[in-house]
Formats: structure tokens, C-alpha cells, sequence
């Protein structure tokens, strides 16, 4: 044993393993407490108006902005070959397969998932998540169900939303700089797009809202230590969200393509 403690490897291994198992725990439970889902639908509904009216106005912002930024990049180098009109094609493509979720994704890790880990963080070092197992209340099924719910629907959601503003803003920047017909885009846009690119992406989405809520109430209902605590639990919960973000995407990725 003494010679185990010597191994650096060992302790952060350990700890890997333990957060593993503790998060398939609880992915397994929410599972399980699914048939009581419509016993939570007012606090699911609760969830979702928070979760899209807090985040719209930035995801609106990014989209519109991603898709600018697109097609300004993509449009001034493909004017040197005269195909500046392809960039419709690129847009649509780019935002439904990628950009669109993985952008999403990124805004929701940084606004919702904080704040489910600092809300059930909160409760746990305030002793109330003990105080509600004490009135045979499961945390599982009264914390973390709707906010997993929540956020599967929302997340596809805000996807399409995203995809949408992000064509458009690749729309604008396409006839303001590149003197490019809207018809045109939008026809070029609409015939590149597969139903393979669309529901790729919003499958991802599910993926991505899915880790996002689990994160969060994996590293919430694991906090301790007071207000450091929570402050540590959320800004772990960003973390380990945009590098389970990244490794899904691609794996996804290469599993579709």
C-alpha cells in the first residue's frame, strides 16, 4: 500500500473512476424515475421557460454572428475563384452539422449548466438535499429529473433556432459585402442540405443537453466545503461539460460521416 501512494498516477485515477461511477449512478436513476415524469410536468415546464427565455437573447446573438463570420471567411476566398454564390452551400451546411449544435451547446454549458450546478451545490451544502432524503423525497426524481428533461427539449430547440438565425446572418453578410441575391443563397442554402445533415444535428443536440444536464447535477449534488464549494462545482461543471461537448462531437461525427 505504501508503495501505491508513491505513484502519481494513482490518487487523480481514482478520483476519475469514483466521479465516473458516481455520474453512470446517476444517469441510470433518471432512467428509472422516467414513468414519474407526469408527476414533474409543472416543474419541467418551469425549467424550460427559465432555460430559453435566459438564454435566448445570447444564443440569437452567436448565431446570427457565427453565420456572419462564416460566410464573410468562406465568401472572400471563394470570390478568388468565382464561386462567391457557393457560400449559401457552406453556411447551411456547417451551421445544421456543427456550428449550430455544438455553438448551442457551448451557451447552455455556460448559462444553464453553471446554474444547476450552483442551485443543487446550494442545497447540498445547506444540508437540503439531506433534508429532503429525511422526508423520503428523492432527489433524483425531484431535482434532477425535470432539469434533465428540461434541457433534452430545449437543446434540439434551440438548435433549429440557431441554425435558422445563423443562415439568415450568412444571408446578410452574403448580399451586403458579396452583392449576393437572397433568392440565390437561400436556394443554394436549401438544395445543399440533407435530411442526414438536420437530424445528425439535432441528435447531437440530445447528446449535448444531455451531458450538460448530467454535469451539472452530477458536480451540484457532489459539492461541499460551503460557498468555495459551489464556486468549484460549477466551474467544474463548465469544464468537464465543453470537453464531453468536444469528445462527443466528434465521436458522433465520425459515426455519422
Amino acid at each position: 500500500m505504501a508503495v501505491n501512494t508513491q505513484i502519481p498516477f494513482i490518487e487523480p485515477l481514482r478520483m476519475f473512476l469514483h466521479r465516473l461511477g458516481s455520474c453512470l449512478i446517476i444517469i441510470i436513476e433518471t432512467v428509472r424515475a422516467y414513468p414519474y415524469i407526469g408527476r414533474r410536468k409543472r416543474a419541467i415546464l418551469s425549467e424550460i421557460e427559465r432555460d430559453i427565455f435566459g438564454s435566448l437573447p445570447v444564443v440569437m446573438i452567436m448565431a446570427i454572428f457565427t453565420g456572419m463570420v462564416l460566410a464573410l471567411q468562406s465568401g472572400k476566398e471563394l470570390a478568388h475563384y468565382g464561386q462567391e454564390a457557393s457560400i449559401g452551400i457552406l453556411v447551411s451546411v456547417s451551421m445544421c452539422r456543427e456550428m449550430g449544435p455544438v455553438m448551442t451547446a457551448y451557451i447552455l454549458a455556460g448559462l444553464i449548466g453553471s446554474t444547476i450546478a450552483a442551485e443543487l451545490g446550494t442545497m447540498k451544502v445547506s444540508e437540503e438535499i439531506d433534508a429532503l432524503k429525511v422526508m423520503s423525497i428523492d432527489p433524483i426524481n425531484y431535482l434532477v429529473l425535470p432539469r434533465v428533461v428540461a434541457m433534452l427539449i430545449i437543446c434540439p430547440l434551440l438548435t433549429i433556432y440557431t441554425n435558422i438565425i445563423g443562415i439568415a446572418g450568412g444571408a446578410l453578410i452574403g448580399n451586403l459585402e458579396l452583392n449576393i441575391d437572397f433568392s440565390s443563397y437561400f436556394r443554394n442554402a436549401l438544395d445543399a442540405l440533407t435530411l442526414k445533415d438536420i437530424y445528425s444535428g439535432l441528435f447531437k443536440s440530445l447528446v449535448f443537453g444531455f451531458t450538460i444536464a448530467i454535469v451539472g447535477c452530477l458536480e451540484g449534488l457532489n459539492a461541499e466545503n460551503g460557498a468555495a464549494g459551489v464556486g468549484k462545482a460549477t466551474m467544474k461543471s463548465v469544464v468537464i461539460s465543453f470537453v464531453g461537448i468536444l469528445i462527443f462531437d466528434f465521436i458522433l461525427t465520425w459515426l455519422f460521416y
